[in-house]
């Protein structure tokens, strides 16, 4: 089932820069990430515009030495690239995409379909009412096949459909599900063929451990292969938290996605370090709320850097006993600094969730995958 492009796995000598942090005596001691999982899966990042524009920065260096493989944190999404009917602006992901052919890194493509970010025009006309199914489809085809096609032959895969399917088994109710159906997931995964039969073609989704989720996306990838069309892998997004997700809930999605015949892959990998808080509660004390939000400012404690190492070195072992179908690893960012995580809820709240933290060292759990062995 699984099949990885070894040349997307070399690093040339151009691409061996070190983070300024970084022991020159240690470093000749260590691989790399993309070294230690070399024929297992590749490991990507999430890169950000910024770092894309500043590719002598420490963090950009990082990644290049690190990972890959990349995928575009927002540059790539409607909102962004296809602001209007008559208008693509392909110029910050033309740089995003410039940036990983210079690296000799996989590129994904992130996302064609998604309700989220997804520019307003899409779903209405010129007098501001809802489209009507035919038209849909064909801004659907014409978003897919223009994108696709600028980018073909620089992508190794494309998220088709992102985030169709709620936490208990039923479809989104999202604008496309609203005027097409379930049909949408489909026909966007034979748009995306049609421009370019040499891509991988992905659906991701976040809570992929549920098991109302897993049988919903189950059907869903076997339905596609019934009619015929192309899906090549499943995207485990991994959001993950100091109490969730349940890894054998986890495990067994993997399996369920696999047996249908298709590859499977960690997205958007990272795991929160404090404590999981409904945002929504009503406190009355907003100092003790926001201190509750936002518990290691001045950083994280050794007993819960220890707990988070734990937890996210069963995540690599959960790959590793399956690396006969994940081919790929995605952190959501480089190091904690660039974290989505950081700042929200609130300003100022500071998190802990990457595999490298703000001075570019790896995590302790890393170690040993990062200690070169004499053969």
């Amino acid at each position: 089932m699984k099949t990885l492009n070894i040349t997307l796995l070399a690093l040339t000598a151009a691409t061996m820069l070190s983070c300024a942090n970084q022991k020159p005596k240690a470093e000749e001691q260590q691989q790399t990430l993309a070294q230690a999982f070399e024929g297992k899966f590749l490991m990507g990042a999430a890169i950000n515009q910024w770092q894309v524009a500043a590719p002598t920065s420490k963090e950009a260096q990082l990644a290049v030495r690190q990972f890959n493989s990349i995928v575009a944190e927002n540059c790539m999404k409607c909102e962004v690239i296809h602001p209007s009917e008559d208008r693509y602006d392909f110029t910050l992901a033309d740089e995003f995409v410039d940036f990983g052919e210079r690296n000799n890194m996989a590129i994904i493509g992130h996302c064609l379909i998604w309700h989220s970010q997804c520019a307003p025009w899409f779903f209405i006309d010129d007098k501001g009412n809802q489209v009507s199914a035919d038209v849909l489809k064909q801004r659907i085809k014409d978003h897919i096949t223009t994108i696709v096609s600028h980018y073909k032959g620089k992508i190794l895969g494309w998220d088709v459909v992102n985030e169709a399917i709620e936490g208990d088994g039923s479809y989104r109710k999202s604008k496309f599900y609203e005027i097409l159906g379930e049909e949408y997931i489909p026909y966007a995964f034979q748009c995306a063929y049609e421009a370019d039969t040499s891509i991988q073609l992905y659906i991701n989704d976040f809570g992929m451990n549920m098991p109302a989720k897993r049988e919903a996306y189950v059907k869903i990838v076997n339905d596609l292969k019934s009619r015929g069309l192309r899906i090549d892998a499943v995207g485990m997004q991994s959001h993950m938290g100091m109490d969730y997700p349940d890894f054998q809930e986890f495990e067994k999605s993997i399996e369920a996605y696999a047996a249908t015949g298709v590859n499977v892959m960690f997205t958007e990998l990272d795991m929160s370090a404090l404590p999981t808080i409904n945002i929504g509660a009503n406190v009355s004390d907003t100092v003790g709320y926001q201190q509750a939000l936002n518990p290691y400012p001045d950083g994280l404690p050794d007993s819960v850097s220890t707990i988070w190492n734990s937890r996210m070195d069963t995540v690599f072992a959960i790959a590793l006993r399956h690396t006969d179908v994940i081919t790929r690893i995605t952190a959501w960012g480089v190091t904690d600094a660039d974290s989505w995580k950081n700042d929200w809820p609130m300003r100022g709240r500071k998190e802990y969730p990457l595999l490298f933290d703000r001075d570019c060292q790896p995590k302790p759990f890393l170690a040993k995958y990062l200690i070169k062995q004499n053969n």
